[in-house]
């Protein structure tokens, strides 16, 4: 397998030897069509090259768009989208991706994730991994997994996922599950790494006063201590300032106590989803979208 470069930019290496940016950029809410297009394109111009997007999000066009009218060469990119829930299954799995590559205007992912470890996603992993072994997929992983779900993937499954994309953020870390991915050659990959705008959080005074120190903002400062922590991050934002402002995090470094000083703001407490809430699966499982 060719190894890309992505130039000026650190890499992690997955348990695959794939190299994936560390910084990357996510669509998550992006629901205004010609705005995801056009804050995807703004990305790439400012030096992204990872654009994770999913089925669900239903911006999968959008983003290919993008991608197309980039000016930059697909190779140079790294393109991750998600299996939705109601197609984790093996045999709806490979329609799904299908679909996906379609609207991404695409003829292959650099990584596919199941979205949440609900419904046959044993059987979803099988048609990933069959996918993979063809070259479709580059690499694949999951999101919000438990170690209890990826226990059960483990002992049903032939390729490990390289990824476990996970709710994570200074106010909370799931220090548990980052030590179990670390352990299983797994990626902590936060989604919603700013804490979704949390006020406390963006305004925390031991935070300023070490944006401060650096002429950064809290939120630099924040994935800053992503990066650090071995993490492949993927902010997001519409904002042509904020875009630029969250890739300019490579040019300091914190210091351990910094570092500390971030890990001690977690509070254990989600401000999303919990996986293992089971009105949250059933609604997941009875919600059907146009995808």
């Amino acid at each position: 397998m060719s190894q890309k470069t992505y130039t000026g930019q650190p890499v992690i290496t997955l348990n695959n030897g794939v190299e994936i940016p560390a910084l990357g950029f996510g669509v998550w809410q992006m629901e205004d069509m010609q705005e995801c297009e056009n804050a995807v394109v703004k990305a790439i111009e400012t030096g992204y090259r990872m654009i994770d997007t999913a089925s669900i999000y239903q911006n999968e066009t959008a983003v290919g768009n993008a991608i197309k009218n980039s000016g930059i060469s697909r190779d140079e990119l790294f393109v991750t989208s998600k299996l939705w829930v109601q197609d984790t299954d093996y045999e709806k799995a490979k329609g799904a991706f299908q679909r996906t590559l379609n609207r991404l205007q695409l003829d292959y992912l650099d990584m596919y994730l199941i979205h949440w470890p609900y419904s046959d996603f044993t059987g979803a992993w099988k048609a990933m991994e069959q996918l993979y072994h063809e070259g479709k997929i580059k690499a694949i992983g999951v999101c919000n997994f438990t170690v209890e779900k990826l226990e059960e993937l483990k002992v049903n499954s032939t390729v490990l996922p390289v990824i476990n994309q996970i709710e994570l953020h200074p106010l909370f870390q799931q220090k548990e599950l980052q030590v179990y991915n670390k352990e299983n050659n797994m990626i902590t990959q936060p989604w919603s790494p700013l804490g979704n705008g949390n006020t406390g959080l963006l305004e925390n005074k031991d935070l300023k006063k070490i944006a401060e120190k650096y002429s950064k903002t809290i939120a630099q400062i924040i994935l800053r201590w992503h990066l650090q922590e071995g993490f492949c991050v993927i902010p997001k934002s519409v904002t042509p300032s904020r875009i630029e402002e969250n890739f300019n995090v490579f040019d300091f470094e914190l210091s351990e106590d910094e570092m500390n000083t971030v890990r001690s703001l977690d509070t254990g407490k989600r401000l999303f989803f919990d996986p293992k809430d089971a009105s949250w699966e059933e609604k997941m499982l009875n919600s059907v979208a146009d995808i």
